[in-house]
């Protein structure tokens, strides 16, 4: 029996009684001292892992405030604080043993856009697409490109003064901030933008911090400017952090924001932003070079350079082909054009915009002459081009997306962030690579490369297994290999993703100079406790160091191999937070959309359960020989243990594992985290895993019990849907239900399709119905399997299913009803959903053996046949069942194409169906473009009821919210419903309970215009 779980204590109870201080003083925001939360917070986008005291969560500049004047007091002088935006910096920037400052949660408002003046004031939480798409209604937009730009926060950008994509163009953060707001550590929220002589010297007149650090400042840039101009090197992207050579800027105005952009919060907590923004441009193309090696695509960068492209791009053959094989490629396929040449080893994509479409015409006509004049030249081996917003924009998600393909390489050994972002002369970059290369092959590794080739920056991630000792012991060799080769060609370590634990480099870089930044530090940080260890530090050995900070892969070791293999779902995830997305219209993680709490998102469960597994590891515990056993096991002779635990727990005997549980019951099970995940962690596996095991040791909600058992009981209580419609319709039922924590239980259609369907001349698919069909029946048939949802609460649907087949000419047979398992396997009844699964799989392949395609309507169940029946019985078991849409698609050279009617609908998909089959809604787009009538597929967020979910008293509150973000202003925009179609059963109760609106499934549609 498992255990109860320790939680990981506070190692400096002061820390409790600065936050107890912090709310005594009005401190309005959250505040958290809880193991989940700190567990969370203790990961970002690097390999390090430390565990927070405590995090805090400011609902204003003013909770700052309050909290930087409590850290001043002297009781609390050895406590330390790091901000955190995104928490995407691969150099461990935002992690520390102190206060975790969580900036992205509330302070996330866009407080005003000048359209006129062109700049926006941001508060330092907001998302930079979010900041991008309030901008796009007035065709401006915040330059800086990042392949994290839905989910990095403007104040993260700010502290690392971020760059990307574009840079020699546009320039780095930096370069478009007009002023910040900044509380110091004196309490002061200082108003920083570019000072003239005469307001200068009146600032300098100031008694207090904002004073001394300005005339500091003032007589380093007068004192040693010489030196600063030798030590910093000509480079696009130049040094971050303590830029003391643009302490006056080209107009020779004293800057004080260039020291703090960059300065990843170690000098002061950074509020509030205003930022120069830019004209969208109006037309955009890329065109996509490839070539025979990678080492051809950078050598070719010079003369693509020559072009005066607006941006060049580099990604390698690895890169490439990991996209071959995720969600993405669908969208960028066409440019990789089959049979044209040898295999693409490497592409340079080259960007051009202009602000009319036939200059730019004219310029993309000088380029291809040029490319098709040169032929094979400089190891290219042909080109694509993509115009439009569109189509420019699915290749930039393609290369935005290299980091997290990385981390999708199978095996242990995963590309890692440590030496990534590395910049040296954009002439010196091919040399300098091929040298970078040799010495990542003399450690045997194998790595992946894209980056910007016309800035000289390059992302190389090495492949290593932090849970391997000599593995972990290569990130010293191979970092100190590279800083002396970045060295050799005049480069620099930190290209863009800021310092973080690399700082212990800095003084090496720096040289003389880094007194200078010590003296900085030292003076708006006198006591060390702004992210101590980072930049500079004011004492001499301050500084991290690269292998003196604890790593993930530390602790992830402690768990046993099987363990960590039965659970790779959660085990791989590498923390690159593609699922803080923060787009309301995209499918990816409901849950953290809908609470904006880090651990209700694939990363922060993925996170809580390595730490779960870990300290049922140290318990003595084997997760898999538990599973076993319950399985076993004799559900009435463990009744009393469960029994006892679960009022232990009522007592409040600790067990993180109640943490971790709270987590995952947030989940919708969704399944969107499985695609759109680049390293595909898999919340709903491992969180139904960690059910099975909870449930073995507490009781069970008898909700469970009621919503697993559904598809048993459903063809049951169809006999008499008088009797069940009144009793759950009626107030005693809808009481019991309550207790039971379900509410609005959907009521039995009162058809039963295995005989109403015989009724209407449709046919059972039995063995003597298969054997007996004519060899015309035999070519046109196809047997539609049954889900327990589409039978018996949407029998209409399914009525309307086979008419519309037979319409279309085919001979629709009906699979005898066999539960599905779906609902076991979200609620963790895993022994019972392997034997359904099993009975069910047997069945169905029986039915395909006879060479008759079996399709599906109900998404999320039709898509667990390929995905957890191929998980629990094997790819080979698991019963080849399509979509209908996909089956259908294959079918149009059967029926002449109409005219388009002039009428258009709207599509819906499920978020399941669009995530995990990425073809599926495109499927139905061809279906009903073949006959006639526009299908606009609808970017959409989740309805917020998946499956029993928002079906349940707790969760329909939030099930609302959720539904508010996104599909609620797309229904308020419809015509009363009538020209939305949604392919999900949940998302049409969703709406109907909602907005009292029934929406149509396609086939209905299609129905109705085929008839």
């Amino acid at each position: 029996m498992i255990p109860r779980l320790a939680e990981r204590p506070i190692a400096n109870p002061l820390y409790l009684d600065f936050i107890t201080e912090l709310r005594t003083r009005g401190f309005e925001g959250e505040l958290s001292a809880s193991y989940a939360d700190r567990t969370v917070a203790a990961t970002d986008n690097s390999i390090y892992q430390i565990w927070p005291q405590v995090v805090v969560t400011p609902k204003h500049a003013d909770d700052i405030i309050r909290l930087v004047k409590v850290l001043a007091e002297e009781r609390f002088r050895h406590l330390v604080v790091s901000p955190r935006g995104g928490g995407t910096g691969t150099n461990g920037q935002s992690l520390t043993n102190g206060v975790v400052v969580d900036l992205s949660r509330n302070m996330n408002r866009i407080l005003e856009i000048n359209p006129a003046e062109r700049w926006v004031r941001v508060e330092a939480g907001v998302v930079k697409d979010q900041l991008n798409a309030a901008l796009k209604p007035h065709g401006l937009f915040f330059a800086p490109e990042l392949s994290t730009s839905n989910r990095a926060t403007i104040g993260g950008m700010v502290n690392t003064d971020a760059s990307g994509q574009g840079s020699c163009l546009y320039g780095k953060t930096r370069d478009h901030v007009l002023a910040l707001d900044t509380v110091l550590l004196d309490g002061t929220h200082w108003h920083s933008e570019p000072l003239a002589e005469a307001d200068l010297a009146a600032i300098q007149q100031r008694d207090d911090l904002v004073g001394a650090v300005h005339r500091l400042l003032a007589d380093i840039a007068h004192d040693q400017a010489d030196l600063i101009a030798e030590r910093f090197p000509k480079l696009n992207r130049c040094l971050t952090g303590y830029d003391l050579a643009h302490i006056r800027n080209a107009a020779g105005l004293f800057d004080l924001n260039a020291i703090l952009c960059g300065a990843e919060g170690t000098l002061g907590l950074v509020t509030e932003v205003k930022l120069n923004v830019l004209p969208i441009p109006k037309f955009s193309a890329l065109v996509n070079v490839r070539y025979t090696s990678f080492d051809a695509a950078l050598r070719d960068a010079q003369a693509l350079m020559a072009l005066q492209a607006a941006s060049i791009e580099t990604v390698d053959s690895k890169v490439l082909g990991l996209a071959r094989q995720d969600i993405i490629w669908h969208g960028v396929a066409e440019f990789f054009p089959d049979g044209d040449g040898p295999e693409a080893l490497g592409i340079n994509l080259v960007e051009f915009i202009a602000d009319d479409e036939n200059a730019l015409e004219a310029r993309l006509a000088e380029v291809t002459a040029i490319l098709d004049g040169q032929g094979q030249a400089h190891g290219r081996n042909g080109y694509t081009v993509a115009r439009g917003e569109a189509a420019v924009g699915r290749l930039w998600n393609m290369r935005k997306k290299s980091v997290g393909l990385l981390a999708n390489m199978q095996g242990e050994r995963r590309p890692i962030p440590f030496v990534e972002d590395t910049a040296v002369p954009p002439e010196n970059l091919a040399d300098y690579i091929a040298e970078f290369r040799a010495l990542l092959d003399s450690h045997g590794v194998v790595y992946g490369m894209f980056g910007h080739v016309d800035a000289g920056v390059l992302h190389v991630r090495p492949a290593l297994d932090m849970k391997d000792p000599a593995d972990e012991q290569r990130i010293r060799t191979i970092s100190d290999g590279v800083v002396a080769l970045t060295q050799k060609y005049h480069g620099l370590l930190w290209g863009e993703h800021g310092k973080g634990v690399r700082s212990e480099y800095a003084p090496a870089f720096f040289g003389p100079l880094y007194p200078t930044l010590q003296r900085i530090k030292a003076a708006f940080d006198p006591h060390n406790q702004l992210n101590p260890g980072k930049i500079a530090s004011p004492m001499a050995d301050g500084l991290l160091r690269i292998d003196g900070v604890p790593t993930r892969g530390q602790h992830d070791r402690v768990i046993p191999i099987a363990v960590r293999q039965r659970y790779a779902e959660a085990m791989h995830c590498n923390g690159n937070g593609a699922c803080y997305n923060f787009d309301p219209d995209d499918a990816m993680c409901p849950s953290w959309k809908g609470t904006r709490e880090r651990r209700h998102s694939p990363k922060g469960r993925a996170s809580l359960m390595r730490e779960w597994l870990r300290q049922m590891t140290v318990a003595g515990v084997d997760p898999l020989a538990e599973s076993t056993q319950l399985r076993q096991g004799s559900f009435w002779l463990t009744l009393p243990a469960r029994l006892g635990n679960t009022l232990g727990r009522k007592r409040g005997e600790a067990d993180f594992s109640h943490e971790v549980m709270e987590a995952m019951q947030g989940c919708l099970a969704c399944k969107s985290c499985v695609a759109q995940c680049p390293v595909k962690v898999d919340v709903p596996e491992f969180r139904a895993r960690f059910m099975e095991l909870y449930y073995g040791r507490y009781l069970r909600p008898l909700k469970d019990y009621l919503v697993g058992s559904m598809e048993s009981t459903l063809p049951l209580m169809a006999r008499w849907p008088g009797v069940y419609n009144a009793l759950v319709g009626s107030g005693i039922g809808r009481g019991l239900l309550a207790r039971l924590n379900l509410l609005h239980s959907p009521l039995l259609s009162g058809i039963r399709p295995e005989t109403a369907l015989p009724a209407q001349g449709f046919r059972l698919a039995t063995p003597d119905v298969l054997q007996g069909l004519s060899e015309d029946e035999r070519a046109n048939a196809v047997i539609v399997v049954q889900d327990a949802f589409t039978s018996y609460l949407e029998t209409g649907l399914l009525l309307d299913t086979f008419a519309l087949l037979r319409q279309l000419g085919f001979t629709p047979l009906l699979a005898p009803f066999s539960p599905n398992g779906k609902p076991l396997h979200v609620h963790g009844f895993l022994g019972r959903f392997a034997r359904v699964a099993e009975k069910n799989a047997a069945q169905l392949t029986a039915l395909a053996q006879s060479g008759i395609a079996l399709i599906g309507l109900e998404p999320s169940m039709t898509l667990a046949y390929r995905a957890e029946y191929v998980k629990t019985l094997g790819k080979d078991a698991a019963p080849p069942v399509l979509l209908i849409q996909e089956w259908l698609a294959k079918q149009l050279a059967r029926w002449p194409a109409r005219s388009a009617s002039g009428e258009a609908l709207t599509l819906m998909s499920h978020c399941t169906e669009k995530t995990n089959a990425p073809t599926a809604p495109g499927a139905w787009q061809k279906l009903f473009g073949h006959f006639g009538i526009a299908l606009k597929l609808q970017a959409s967020g989740c309805c917020g009821m998946a499956g029993t979910y928002g079906h349940e008293a707790t969760n329909r509150a939030m099930s609302e919210h959720i539904y508010s973000l996104s599909w609620a202003p797309i229904m308020a925009a419809s015509e009363g419903g009538s020209d939305l179609l949604a392919t999900g059963y949940s998302c049409r109760c969703q709406t109907k309970l909602v907005d009292g609106v029934e929406l149509r499934h396609p086939v209905q549609a299609l129905l109705r215009v085929l008839g």
